[in-house]
């Protein structure tokens, strides 16, 4: 074998070293911009899919109906959920001290939404919808149960005290 020309090595370690600089943590208002492009159509389809469950569930249906309406509610929720989990995940994690546990915590608590989303959708799923008074009394202690469970996943932001993160947010224009 022929030892690498010189100029050949210096181009491969001069490219190698501009892919590693590629692959660092975001800084902070570049990870802040994407985390809300993200969270943006997750909130936007949450808000859709309860307003058409809202609409459908005004009308007069039967439980079998209301039944469908909330599973779909609560499946493209969760669907909704995974997806915006899985951006954050995407967005890497942000280039300011604690940026791992805040990104764990910002991906944790979507991941917590998702599944309370998920266990919505298989209760309804489970329950008998006759007689219609006791469909709905379950239907009341699932929604209760999500709830609690959406809850207890909402992300704490008392313990991310990242200075440069609540700056980006409130700066970038992807987050107003």
């Amino acid at each position: 074998m022929r030892p690498a020309r010189p100029l050949a090595l210096v181009a491969l370690l001069a490219l190698l070293a501009s892919l590693a600089g590629c692959s660092g943590s975001p800084g902070a208002r570049a990870w802040a911009a994407s985390v809300c492009t993200t969270l943006e159509p997750w909130r936007t389809e949450i808000g859709s899919l309860t307003t058409r469950t809202q609409q459908q569930m005004e009308k007069a249906t039967t439980p079998g109906q209301a039944k469908e309406n909330l599973m779909r509610l609560f499946g493209g929720a969760a669907e909704a959920s995974e997806k915006a989990r899985a951006g954050v995940v995407k967005a890497g994690v942000p280039d300011v001290d604690d940026g791992a546990r805040i990104a764990d915590g910002f991906t944790g608590s979507l991941a917590a939404t998702r599944d309370a989303y998920a266990r919505a959708k298989t209760g309804i799923e489970g329950l008998a919808t006759a007689p219609a008074e006791a469909f709905y009394q379950q239907v009341t202690k699932v929604v209760e149960q999500m709830q609690a469970d959406y809850a207890a996943s909402s992300l704490d932001t008392s313990n991310l005290n990242s200075v440069e993160l609540k700056a980006a947010f409130d700066e970038a224009p992807e987050c107003r």
